[in-house]
């Protein structure tokens, strides 16, 4: 129990000494980044099923 404890506060020590955590603006900055590359994928992969879904019509209607 004792080794858990000892792991536990050196654990909460890095956490709140050692760690660099980003500021609010770097946050929100980040987020717009994973925003527009997730529209940009969601996008493609979209392109991509339509057109498959029309050449899939198309095979089958000939």
């Amino acid at each position: 129990m004792n080794r858990l404890i000892t792991y536990i506060k050196e654990a909460y020590n890095e956490l709140m000494n050692k760690v660099t955590w980003p500021t609010w603006s770097e946050l929100q900055s980040s987020a717009w980044v994973v925003m527009v590359a997730a529209l940009i994928i969601a996008v493609v992969v979209y392109v991509m099923d339509a057109g498959s879904g029309s050449l899939m019509k198309l095979f089958y209607s000939i």
